[in-house]
């Protein structure tokens, strides 16, 4: 060991942790750091634990569960902030960390930059096509309103819808910025969703004054767009001014320029109604006279078209009195015709003989032909019957094989007789009768 040496103060590591403690603590009591989040955690306990990089290096960091719920926005991994608080070193295990008392987004640039990031993955999911989008209601029973209980945008909604169409309004007061925000605003749709269908709202605004993009950051966060995209009401978005375009805007079913416009957009105009009714009203009592008018004047002209009915069935009597006249003669005629002819016949007898004399020829020329065609006339001309047994008449040898007795009739008797085969006319075999 050296005089040098020898001459150093002896520390135990308890003593150097503390004297390096206090060094730090007094020296960097406040401080300002920005750089990018990573890695952040929130502990059972609730405590966020994260990192903060730039380029070259990178920086412990807690943020306490108490200031953690006062933060207006959810910090994420890859989020740009800045964070105010004191440096302060943990024995334990020879690091220093910074104590988070404050935290923003560094500048309006990395906001934007994560909202266009969110819009992407969130258009990438489908979420803001236009075929998920529901009609919203004409004229809707009741309004659903998702919005501050105190502030200007409660009383415009109100006041607007009084003015346009009375309507029942309810409100679930929310809180519209700050830790927690968005979590109830989802919360305030979900249950919305969740009532009876007696007390459910046709349609809900979902609706904030303007401010900064900080402000508004709410309505970007994914717990609330999802709970927008999944709810079966119509939702009509009114955030910030007709220039403030966010996330929320994207998958709602209407976006508004304004609360009020909301409020426009969600009710018509009652007397402007009954107006477009009486129009609608004078409209329909002048086509509807115009129509009947129309076919009055249709019928009239049809009417002139048609004939007196009186003069028809005059006309068609008259055509009947003429027939009836006509049959009369007509069978007058046919009587006297006829009975000249009965005259005529009791006066002619011998008309009456050429009649029986004409028929009795032809009678005699009927029995004439019948007898030429008789059996006897057949038989008496050298011709036989041959029959069967049972009166079968036979026409040909091979049938008459197929019987073995056969009866002839001649003109003057029958004669039966057994059939030979061929057979027993070779063996000689004699057969009487």
């Amino acid at each position: 060991m050296t005089d040098e040496t020898a001459q150093l103060k002896e520390f135990t590591v308890s003593e150097i942790s503390f004297e390096i403690k206090r060094f730090v603590e007094t020296t960097f009591n406040r401080v300002r750091v920005k750089g990018e989040i990573f890695g952040g955690k929130v502990a059972d306990s609730g405590h966020y634990y994260l990192s903060l990089k730039d380029d070259n290096a990178t920086l412990s960091a807690v943020c306490w569960k108490g200031t953690m719920n006062r933060l207006p926005f959810k910090p994420e991994d890859g989020m740009e902030v800045i964070v105010s608080g004191k440096i302060t070193t943990f024995a334990g295990k020879s690091s220093y960390q910074i104590i988070i008392e404050s935290m923003e987004i560094a500048g309006t640039g990395a906001l934007l930059k994560l909202l266009e990031e969110r819009k992407q993955k969130f258009m990438a999911e489908g979420l803001f096509d236009q075929r998920h989008k529901k009609s919203v209601p004409f004229l809707p029973e009741k309004i659903g309103v998702i919005t501050s209980a105190s502030g200007a945008v409660i009383r415009d909604i109100i006041h607007r819808v009084r003015d346009r169409f009375p309507s029942h309004i309810l409100l679930w007061p929310t809180p519209v910025q700050g830790e927690g925000s968005a979590e109830k605003i989802a919360a305030a749709i979900e249950g919305f969703n969740a009532l009876p269908k007696s007390h459910k709202p046709d349609v809900l605004i979902v609706a904030r004054g303007g401010g900064s993009l900080e402000d508004l950051w709410a309505f970007n966060e994914e717990i609330v767009i999802r709970a927008v995209f999944a709810s079966q009401i119509p939702i009509i978005s009114a955030v910030g001014h007709e220039t403030d375009t966010m996330l929320i805007d994207y998958v709602s079913d209407l976006r508004a320029p304004t609360p009020t416009g909301a409020a426009e957009f969600a009710v018509p105009v009652k007397n402007e109604l009954a107006l477009q009714i009486s129009n609608l009203e004078n409209r329909l009592k002048n086509a509807s006279h115009r129509f009947f008018m129309e076919k009055k004047n249709y019928l009239e002209a049809l009417s002139r078209g048609i004939p007196n009915l009186s003069q028809i069935l005059f006309e068609a009597n008259q055509k009947l009195d003429d027939r009836i006249e006509r049959l009369k003669v007509s069978f007058k005629n046919y009587l006297n015709q006829k009975q000249n002819l009965i005259l005529q016949t009791k006066l002619s007898p011998y008309y009456i003989s050429n009649i029986f004399e004409k028929k009795k020829e032809n009678l005699s020329n009927l029995v004439i032909r019948l007898e030429n065609v008789s059996i006897d006339s057949v038989l008496n001309r050298g011709f036989a019957w041959v029959k069967t047994k049972n009166n079968k008449t036979i026409y040909n040898a091979e049938a008459a094989q197929k019987n073995q007795f056969l009866e002839i009739k001649f003109i003057d008797g029958e004669v039966k007789t057994k059939v030979v085969s061929k057979k027993d006319e070779a063996q000689g075999d004699l057969f009487n009768f």
